[in-house]
């Protein structure tokens, strides 16, 4: 990703360009550049810098300089400076929403309420408590497990949500007493980088700093000796290589990696009522959401009436560009992953399975597939084994819910699931018995700020988000008194 692609160095001065890094509280720039692609035209809209190893271990410096100041202020000034976060992300909501929406391709909305999420959250999480703990006390000793900062904290964040999905970890670096070091996607680097710019004047010099930069930049971040934890959220095999790298200095890591969620929607629910909310599950931001649901369990005397809502509903969402009034759907963030899409299609029409809705490939500019779902699919297909990651959803048929479960559990992934029934508690039975991170039940995408998330399985390791998550960040130490004067 590093330079600048051939095809678009005639246009090079058509491209905005006044984005930068941030280091130890000052714009910066480097000698390479990336060019961000506008995934609803395919064309390059703006030019950023492309930090190299000598910018990382100027940020790196940078963190460890601030990082003992910030760890010795209170719980109650990180909070508010967290408070003041949330607030740029308030006030400058229409602003990075547009932007996100330009470089993601995500409707407008949605990147509002994502901006508006990444706010809530952040300040959600800042008023959880981090309390000693007592583990033993009794005549002659009194034993306590405390928690302090570990450092510096590495931060590398995906393309489909980048606005949302840094908020959390940054979050819980920043109030746990950790200094940061944000790396968003070299595929949507542009709201981040305003985020650091934004952000400069909020927090102490250093305690923030942004790099763009493509994907050698996270393997330098996995493997520097200066940085004390990683938290990446991406794909599994992107996950299993941030692990191994951050072996080699024993980092502490969270990984929220790829899901391959299940919904079993049971026999007694209304599939007029159960569409919309399913389909939206499903088809939010095109299907590039972890915890999407990405596979349908529909039991057969309601499969057929489900298969027909549900295509209703994909045929009635609007297509196109994210700036667009009205538009349900946007394109597919970049060509790499449109391109595996579109061969995820062919092959699934190939192998004979009926498509519902969808299904054909739009030709003109701009990386768009169509809502498409598919039923009559084989178990053993790539479709329902792997992880899509776009907007085409198989529906599969089932007789008996111990079959059901069964099936949905056979995966490499873990990270939710859903169950869908006017029975709560039948259906909350069942979902205890799914193998994932969080099993909801008649919802689906659910998660609180107090509430941790995280996969089971190859979908992560640790937890973001609640009291579990924040001390994920923090190293726990055992403080033993013996009370017996010597």
């Amino acid at each position: 990703m590093n330079g600048q692609p051939a095809e678009n160095r005639g246009q090079a001065a058509n491209l905005r360009s006044d984005f930068a890094h941030l280091i130890d509280g000052e714009p910066a720039t480097s000698e390479a550049w990336l060019d961000v692609i506008d995934p609803a035209t395919g064309r390059a809209f703006a030019r950023t810098p492309s930090a190299g190893r000598a910018e990382l271990d100027r940020a790196v410096a940078a963190a460890r300089r601030a990082a003992m100041p910030w760890r010795e202020r209170s719980f109650e000034e990180r909070r508010a400076a967290v408070g003041r976060m949330a607030q740029v992300f308030r006030d400058h909501q229409a602003e990075l929403a547009e932007l996100l929406t330009r470089e993601q391709g995500k409707p407008l909305e949605q990147s509002r309420a994502e901006v508006t999420r990444a706010a809530t959250q952040a300040e959600g999480m800042a008023r959880i408590p981090i309390e000693p703990e007592l583990l033993l006390e009794d005549e002659t000793r009194r034993i306590e497990l405390r928690y302090y900062p570990l450092g510096v904290v590495g931060i590398i964040t995906p393309w489909n949500a980048p606005i949302n999905l840094a908020a959390g970890p940054l979050t819980s670096a920043l109030y746990t007493g950790n200094a940061a070091i944000l790396k968003p996607s070299p595929y949507t680097p542009l709201t981040t980088l305003r985020l650091g710019e934004l952000l400069k004047d909020v927090l102490p010099r250093g305690v923030l700093n942004v790099l763009a930069g493509g994907d050698e930049l996270g393997e330098w971040m996995t493997a520097h000796p200066g940085i004390d934890k990683i938290s990446f959220t991406g794909s599994v095999e992107s996950g299993k290589k941030v692990m191994a790298s951050a072996a080699g200095t024993l980092k502490r890591v969270t990984l929220e990696l790829g899901g391959n969620d299940a919904a079993i929607v049971l026999e007694d629910v209304d599939p007029n009522a159960v569409a919309p909310k399913l389909f939206f599950a499903a088809f939010v931001n095109s299907g590039q959401v972890c915890m999407a649901v990405k596979r349908i369990y529909a039991h057969e005397r309601i499969y057929d009436a489900l298969c027909e809502a549900l295509a209703a509903e994909a045929r009635k969402a609007k297509m196109g560009s994210g700036l667009e009034p009205g538009v349900a759907l946007g394109p597919i963030q970049n060509k790499e992953q449109y391109d595996r899409v579109v061969g995820l299609l062919e092959e699934t029409r190939r192998s004979g399975a009926r498509i519902l809705a969808g299904g054909e490939v739009p030709g003109g500019p701009g990386y768009f597939i169509p809502p498409t779902l598919v039923a009559n699919l084989d178990e053993g297909s790539r479709l329902v084994r792997e992880e899509q990651f776009g907007p085409i959803v198989p529906i599969l048929k089932f007789r008996d819910v111990d079959d059901a479960v069964r099936r949905a559990n056979d995966t490499r992934y873990g990270l939710s699931g859903s169950v869908w029934s006017r029975d709560t508690e039948r259906a909350a039975a069942i979902a205890a018995r799914l193998e994932v991170g969080t099993a909801w039940v008649n919802q689906h995408r659910a998660t609180l700020a107090t509430v941790p998330f995280g996969g089971a399985k190859e979908s992560g390791i640790g937890r973001q988000y609640s009291v579990l998550g924040l001390k994920s960040y923090m190293e726990p130490r055992v403080i033993s008194i013996l009370k017996q004067p010597l």
